[in-house]
């Protein structure tokens, strides 16, 4: 079986997809799924599934859960329940490989090597597969315990820094052009996370759209100073520079060729 917490929670085996509709349930399993192979004991998952609220008959409840989510993985075909009691909780038989974030580990790590050894093809082609892994926003009931909280905000960072390095990659691969739609929906998406700007704002400039560059710097600029109170950083400062001096070299290279005869 395959554990899927990068959007939407399911599990998968063969051709079969199986999904959670209770969100208790779904919090338990997911809980589970972040620490695949390792116990989590009944606290623990008491505050997940609760909030930190949990009922008079908490422990009761969690073991009405453990017995839905048994059933419900049972129909993935014959064999012992991947769902183990064990001292002082419950642990899910699984390896990280059968998880997409455990998979995402994988890939991030592997793409950092081959980045750092010049292979950025094999790097892109990595990154590719590590960004797909999203299949959506993680569902809302189970961002409320501490556990899965941390997860979320780990996975968001983790979201926006495969799709950094996915577009430094292909710029450095001079994929310039075919960037520019992706990354003008990140814009619009994370108006105030500056790197997607300003490789936006690389990638308009090496496609020789100058002007449009540095109209996404302004709007950066102004984005910036009206949410945040602040000036545009080094990443920003640096692309325009880039672009300007870019623009500076054309004008002067254009004036010193005179039409010959």
């Amino acid at each position: 079986m395959r554990y899927e917490v990068l959007g939407p929670l399911r599990v998968t085996t063969g051709t079969a997809v199986l999904t959670v509709n209770a969100p208790k349930v779904a919090t338990l399993l997911t809980a589970l799924v972040l620490r695949v192979n390792t116990v989590v004991s009944k606290e623990a998952l008491v505050t997940e599934i609760w909030n930190g609220a949990p009922p008079r008959r908490a422990s009761a409840g969690l073991h009405v859960y453990v017995s839905q989510l048994r059933k419900l993985l049972a129909q993935a075909g014959p064999g012992p329940s991947p769902i183990v009691t064990e001292r002082p909780g419950y642990l899910l038989a699984a390896d990280r490989a059968d998880t997409d974030w455990g998979e995402l580990e994988q890939l991030a790590r592997r793409a950092r090597a081959l980045r750092a050894a010049g292979d950025l093809e094999e790097c892109s082609r990595l990154l590719t597969r590590a960004v797909g892994l999203w299949r959506g926003p993680l569902s809302g009931p189970r961002q409320g315990g501490p556990l899965i909280g941390v997860f979320a905000a780990w996975a968001t960072t983790q979201r926006l820094q495969c799709l950094e390095d996915y577009v430094e990659v292909g710029l450095a691969l001079g994929r310039h052009r075919s960037l520019i739609g992706p990354l003008s929906a990140l814009v619009t998406e994370h108006p105030l996370h500056e790197a997607f700007h300003a490789q936006l704002m690389r990638a308009l400039g090496a496609s020789e759209r100058r002007a449009e560059a540095l109209c996404v710097y302004r709007r950066a600029e102004a984005t910036l100073g009206r949410e945040l109170g602040l000036g545009p950083g080094r990443q920003l400062l640096e692309a325009q520079r880039e672009i300007m001096a870019g623009e500076l070299l054309r004008r002067a290279t254009g004036q010193r060729i005179t039409p010959q005869g």
